[in-house]
């Protein structure tokens, strides 16, 4: 499908992955409009780039001829969707509009469609690629599910060399895409909610994903036990591997600075490049290196651009600073996997001084997400000196008998553990009571416990 002078709207156009694809195809040359329950910073985002966007479902919003895109969350009895079948309009999921951008480039020669997936860091690592990319004025177009540091945007149209994407396996959309370069950070079992059978079911999907086109390469880090077994088990791609021991591409070397690092990568025994990091953690090592095979695989100098490593300082929600008042800092972080939340915490701890307390402040996020890997949250937060968790964050889901946030603080078995219950407003007003000059604050969780990083710091206003 041709993009340029189509109409496309989309049905909950605020979301982060909504609007970047509303952002690039406008500047693709289309024209697009969408709706929103709400203003949100995407949506403003959108509106400077041109997209018309309206507050509030309306479906005298929707024309013939229009190639109308909705988010997941939208049921079937919203009125926009209603007025679209009602003109006989097919209905496009977000992922089947990234699949038309992307085979723009794969029917193009000497282009690159880099796609970043797998549980945890597909954000980041696409992100930084695309930040690289940018810096070095090369020019890449991208979709990435997150506001990407200094250049401030989470897509656009740029270029026809490249082309950066997440691509998300939570609801096994990924299968549609067909990449050059598949990039797989680590496979765990996540969204047992749609993957029934655990780990069986997401290594099928990314099978179907990368048979797509079994011509490309597929970059993995050889360190990651579900990535491991996936390889036994699909033996018949052409892997090339990242990691701190054995692998084509090994960081060796790691020296922690703070919130920050330094390390040198190998590739067999011939040292290639040094990178310097300013974001924290062993887990900022693995995306890096990520990164930069996967750019050197699409033929860039990596060596003549990588300076632009140090500069980035992290995706919007990735262990963000959002707030400092009295000596106390506050990060927000979007980790709500046990996995990721150990590996948030473990960073902070090798940055943290002597003298400082690490806060997290857990929301679990979905009851079935926690009933599901309860055991594995239990062993998530060894890291925080003090640990406050907050009510579930439902995402639509109904409640679940026996899965609580208090039955969870009872059974945690945490040295300093506290449950409070009500609003994110609520939780602030208890919570800065409970906090000491040099503490590091860190908010986890998917769902509403962003806004509490300044939630707190209007509460230390108010009280001085």
């Amino acid at each position: 499908m041709d993009i340029e002078n189509k109409c496309f709207h989309f049905v909950a156009i605020g979301g982060v992955g909504m609007s970047a694809l509303a952002k690039y195809l406008v500047e693709r040359g289309a024209e697009v409009t969408g709706s929103d329950v709400q203003e949100s910073k995407y949506t403003h985002l959108i509106q400077d780039k041109g997209v018309k966007v309206t507050i509030g479902h309306n479906p005298n919003l929707i024309k013939k001829n229009m190639i109308v895109v909705a988010s997941s969350a939208i049921k079937p009895s919203n009125v926009e969707i209603v007025k679209s079948k009602e003109l006989g309009l097919n209905i496009y999921h977000r992922s089947d509009i990234l699949k038309m951008i992307s085979d723009e480039f794969a029917s193009r020669e000497n282009s690159y469609f880099i796609g970043y997936s797998g549980s945890h860091g597909k954000t980041t690592t696409s992100g930084l690629a695309s930040y690289i990319l940018s810096k070095a004025g090369l020019n890449p177009s991208y979709v990435v599910g997150g506001i990407i540091p200094d250049i401030k945007t989470n897509g656009t149209y740029a270029g026809n060399k490249y082309f950066i994407a997440e691509l998300d396996e939570s609801d096994g959309t990924i299968q549609k895409y067909s990449t050059d370069i598949a990039v797989i950070n680590n496979m765990e079992e996540d969204h047992l909610d749609y993957y029934k059978n655990g780990f069986e079911d997401i290594a099928k999907t990314f099978d179907k994903y990368l048979s797509n086109n079994p011509n490309q390469i597929v970059i993995i880090n050889n360190d990651n036990d579900g990535n491991k077994k996936f390889m036994k088990l699909y033996p018949k791609y052409n892997y090339i591997t990242f990691g701190l021991e054995s692998a084509d591409y090994i960081a060796k070397n790691i020296k922690y600075n703070g919130f920050g690092s330094e390390f040198d990568i190998y590739n067999a025994e011939n040292k290639i490049d040094t990178i310097k990091l300013s974001v924290p953690g062993v887990h900022n090592v693995y995306n890096a290196l990520a990164v930069y095979v996967s750019l050197k695989t699409a033929k860039v100098n990596v060596k003549e651009i990588s300076k632009y490593f140090y500069s980035f300082t992290g995706m919007g929600r990735r262990f963000q600073k959002v707030a400092e008042f009295n000596d106390i800092t506050v990060y927000d972080d979007y980790a709500h996997h046990p996995s990721e939340i150990k590996t948030t915490l473990e960073s902070a701890k090798k940055g943290k001084k002597e003298n400082q307390r690490i806060v997290a402040i857990f929301q679990p996020h979905r009851y079935s997400r926690l009933q599901s890997l309860w055991n594995e949250f239990k062993k998530a937060f060894d890291d925080a000196d003090k640990l406050i968790v907050t009510d579930v964050y439902s995402a639509g889901e109904e409640k679940i008998e026996g899965v609580t946030s208090e039955l969870f603080v009872k059974e945690l078995g945490h040295k300093d553990c506290t449950y409070i219950s009500g609003s994110v407003e609520d939780i602030s007003n208890k919570v800065i009571q409970e906090l000491k000059e040099n503490d590091i604050v860190i908010t986890l969780g998917a769902g509403t416990i962003t806004k509490l990083g300044s939630l707190l710091d209007e509460c230390y206003k108010k009280a001085k």
